[in-house]
């Protein structure tokens, strides 16, 4: 596998992790102190069946690749989620997330240019 595979699952363990804790929220909802309104609630299972596969893969891409190069990538998960966000939740984007979501596509394409993909 090369640190270009190794950046692509990285990618998509920031998507699935950005996926995770949007089911977290939508699980959130329904939770309380009780455990059992934890243990039976499928949004917060599948939030976390979608971060445990996240972080497997990430595993792997550890595994073929640089963990300098591979972490600062997860920052793509900010830009996921704020998507992901937006037309699930129905949350707004405004100017200032659009400025950040530039700066952060910068640095993790600055990053990954550096570690392998050109």
């Amino acid at each position: 596998m090369s640190q270009t595979v190794a950046i692509l699952i990285t990618l998509f363990c920031a998507f699935l992790a950005s996926l995770g804790q949007t089911f977290f929220k939508i699980g959130s909802k329904t939770v309380n102190a009780n455990l059992i309104s934890w243990i039976f609630n499928w949004r917060i299972i599948l939030g976390m069946c979608l971060y445990g596969l996240s972080a497997v893969l990430f595993i792997i891409a550890l595994k073929h690749g640089k963990l300098s190069i591979l972490y600062p990538i997860i920052a793509s998960s900010y830009i996921w989620v704020m998507v992901i966000s937006h037309f699930i939740l129905k949350e707004q984007i405004n100017y200032f997330n659009w400025i950040g979501v530039f700066l952060i596509i910068c640095g993790v394409f600055m990053i990954a240019l550096k570690g392998g993909i050109h």
